[in-house]
């Protein structure tokens, strides 16, 4: 009876603890796109800089870097802004053409740490009333029952182990 009590509250642990990943990752990608569209004033801001003095932007990072040790120190963190700006971007379009249940298979594009512990820290736990929400219910139930089973039969284990030895002792003699 307490088996099925366990299983039951794993399987609801799993249900709420995985039915916010569509909420989550809305929020992340809000987050996200605000980021991406900040980074692009930046980039282009610099690109226009490059422009109005005739200099590509390679050759104005190059141009930047030789003024010194603040100029390579600049340098390089315009072209970290870049390069940020150019992954960041990948992400956002993977995770705009990506409908709730593919977001969930283009989790790895949920990797900038400082968007996801904004979006984390702002995140209100909601119950699902959609449909992914219910379907991220039900997967994280089956998880949770998954996990409580894999749990329990670890724990019943050396038990199990104890007394098919003292079968075998008792029925050899």
């Amino acid at each position: 009876m307490i088996g099925k009590v366990l299983a039951v509250v794993a399987g609801m642990t799993g249900a709420a603890g995985v039915s916010q990943f569509p909420e989550y990752s809305q929020q992340y990608t809000q987050r996200l796109a605000g980021a991406v569209d900040e980074l692009q004033r930046i980039v282009d801001g610099f690109d226009q800089d490059a422009d109005a003095l005739g200099l590509s932007r390679e050759a104005a990072l190059v141009s930047l870097a030789q003024g010194g040790d603040v100029g390579v120190a600049r340098a390089e963190r315009v072209a970290q802004t870049i390069a940020r700006h150019q992954r960041l971007s990948g992400d956002l379009g993977a995770l705009r053409q990506a409908g709730p249940f593919m977001r969930a298979y283009q989790a790895g594009r949920f990797s900038d740490g400082d968007i996801a512990r904004a979006a984390w820290r702002d995140f209100r736990p909601a119950v699902p009333v959609s449909f992914e929400g219910f379907v991220f219910s039900a997967v994280g139930f089956v998880c949770g029952l998954i996990m409580m089973w894999a749990i329990w039969a670890t724990l019943r284990l050396p038990f199990r182990m104890r007394s098919r030895k003292r079968a075998d002792l008792g029925g050899s003699g």
